[in-house]
């Protein structure tokens, strides 16, 4: 089941141009995320049927979020992409009149929103994308144990890469209701990572 298209691997592969400067972190955050959706994904189906394992339904349950969760994270790579293009954007607006000034204030700082909002949504899904690999611990096929291995590291680099897309892009937004709301948010996301990292390392 493909849940993806031909401009969320576009998005992927301006990450790798290198004649492409703006497609940066967030981009490749979110990408690692759906990486690590897909080998969680793959794990899942090698161990349907296999000695020992759990249910035929455990591993459908698990791939069927996977496969979601990689099409999702593929395109907030590329909602990434596009939200950085807005805020350059809006950097380039005319400010010669008051009413230029303002506007183009308003268009950087709804941009900035946007910055913020796509990593952390992006970030939100990769703490899913985790949770499927520790449901598989311990309890899959031990032939592809190295496949969740790398499943579990791109999650989390991908975690943390989202969050310090959010974390840059909030110290920019001035409206401090927002900006506190989405700091919160992806404090939250922080804590619990922190909480399982302390409990399976």
């Amino acid at each position: 089941m493909t849940t993806w298209n031909d401009d969320d691997i576009a998005a992927f592969l301006k990450v790798v141009d290198p004649e492409d400067d703006q497609t940066g972190g967030g981009t490749a955050a979110a990408v690692a995320g759906a990486m690590a959706a897909g080998l969680a994904g793959m794990v899942a189906r090698l161990s349907i049927g296999r000695e020992g394992m759990e249910p035929e339904a455990h591993y459908r349950e698990i791939d069927a979020e996977a496969q979601v969760l990689t099409g999702s994270l593929l395109r907030g790579g590329r909602q990434d992409s596009e939200a950085f293009g807005a805020v350059m954007r809006a950097f380039t607006l005319p400010k010669c009149t008051d009413q230029e000034k303002a506007a183009r204030s308003a268009a950087i700082q709804d941009g900035m929103v946007g910055a913020a909002k796509v990593p952390l949504e992006n970030a939100e899904r990769c703490s899913v994308v985790l949770g499927l690999v520790r449901r598989l611990q311990g309890r899959s096929n031990q032939n592809a144990a190295s496949d969740l291995a790398v499943a579990g590291a791109l999650a989390r680099t991908a975690l943390e890469g989202c969050l310090a897309n959010v974390a840059i892009n909030v110290e920019s937004i001035k409206d401090e209701h927002t900006a506190a709301g989405l700091a919160a948010r992806a404090a939250d996301l922080r804590t619990a990572l922190d909480e399982v990292e302390a409990v399976h390392g």
